[in-house]
């Protein structure tokens, strides 16, 4: 399978319920996730790429290899880099262990589609795609409040119209470095540790004042300053 999409749109965490599904059906013996990426599969001598490839395959058998940023692999610029050893590592293995082994390669989408193409026996393998979708403001929206509400935190009203402006904007004015469910991650942990700094100030603060972000928990944190 090709996943792709831009970072933080929950390809991983598709692959790893895919695992799971394909297990309960019997597809998998096992129904494990193991994520690598090019680090994980190319070593700088020769020789070693080889192995290092075979033992992250090893590992996976019975369950999914998950390959992340998968086009770093192809390095055009140089045709005796090591990358195109694991991906002949990861054929072989995917022709010999074809009834206990699903591989899922993925990453930005423009890129990978690159990465398919410049090996014949990719083209051939990889040819189921998916594509996510970044998510927009409303959406990241939801994410933030799912977040507030697993780890017990609540909005102010004020704080709720501050996130939603302030998604949509980081929506609207998105980049290549845009990190969908990443930056709201990263914008959450901000405003926790921002509110506990602001709470502490307070003499005797009640269990909602001590749960509750504000706009000034979340204001300085905007797109991941």
């Amino acid at each position: 399978l090709v996943f792709l999409g831009n970072p933080g749109t929950g390809k991983t965490t598709v692959a790893r319920l895919l695992a799971k599904i394909y297990h309960a059906v019997g597809v998998l013996s096992q129904g494990q996730l193991v994520e690598v990426d090019r680090s994980g599969l190319v070593a700088g001598f020769v020789g070693q790429t080889a192995l290092k490839t075979q033992e992250a395959v090893q590992k996976a058998i019975g369950g999914v290899l998950f390959i992340d940023e998968a086009y770093a692999l192809v390095n055009a610029d140089n045709a005796n880099d090591f990358g195109h050893e694991a991906i002949e590592v990861i054929l072989k293995n995917m022709e010999d262990h074809r009834k206990d082994l699903i591989v899922i390669v993925a990453g930005y989408t423009d890129r990978m589609e690159q990465f398919i193409h410049a090996n014949p026996g990719l083209e051939s393998r990889f040819n189921k795609y998916f594509f996510f979708e970044d998510y927009d403001g409303k959406q990241l929206m939801e994410i933030f409040r799912s977040m507030c509400k697993k780890n017990g935190y609540t909005l102010s009203e004020e704080g709720e119209k501050f996130m939603e402006r302030d998604l949509r904007e980081l929506y609207d004015s998105r980049d290549e470095n845009f990190g969908n469910a990443r930056d709201v991650r990263n914008l959450f942990e901000q405003a926790v540790a921002r509110q506990a700094d602001r709470v502490s100030q307070l003499e005797e603060p009640t269990k909602e004042q001590l749960m509750e972000l504000r706009p000034e928990d979340l204001e300085e944190g905007r797109h991941g300053v």
